[in-house]
């Protein structure tokens, strides 16, 4: 059954976030539910803030107000446990129906991450296998994991010209 589950949104009082996750976490438990809601989150965010006095200190704010996001696999049982807990208002989508996020949107919200293995290093010839510079091979000049990048130089109209691709883009080259 988990591998049926998607994200979904949940709308609750401003607020409420965290009261409406707890409820939600202890229904599961009292019900046996793991294996039909796997994962909630309340996105955050820490912002650096400066008071009137002029001290700054960083702070821990909702990304999404009055939202938490599930993980879970949509059943009826599902659907009337999380509408039935107190300070739910519904899910995200139309009139009965809760509308599952993309898996774009799910990456972009940084809730899920894929783990992509990289298998080269700085400068190995490496081939590009996606978007519009596909086929063209290049040498690795740096690797930023921690934002999902890889700098590869690649030789265009007789250029060394360096470009910016995701590391899921490039793989080792044979030659």
């Amino acid at each position: 059954m988990a591998d049926n589950a998607k994200w979904y949104v949940i709308h609750t009082y401003s607020g409420y976030e965290n009261a409406v996750k707890t409820a939600i976490e202890k229904a599961v438990d009292n019900r046996n539910l793991h294996d039909m809601v796997l994962q909630m989150e309340i996105p955050m965010e820490t912002v650096h803030e400066v008071n009137e006095a002029g001290v700054a200190k960083d702070v821990e704010r909702k990304v999404f107000p009055g939202y938490v996001l599930i993980k879970m696999v949509l059943t009826d049982d599902t659907w009337h446990l999380i509408r039935n807990i107190r300070g739910v208002t519904g899910f995200v989508g139309t009139a009965n129906k809760a509308i599952p996020l993309t898996e774009e949107e799910v990456l972009a919200l940084g809730v899920e991450r894929r783990e992509i293995v990289v298998r080269y290093q700085v400068g190995d010839r490496v081939r590009i296998t996606d978007g519009p510079l596909s086929t063209f091979t290049g040498t690795v000049e740096e690797i930023e994991p921690e934002k999902n990048k890889v700098r590869v130089v690649v030789s265009m109209f007789g250029r060394e010209t360096p470009v910016e691709l995701e590391l899921d883009q490039v793989e080792v080259s044979e030659k």
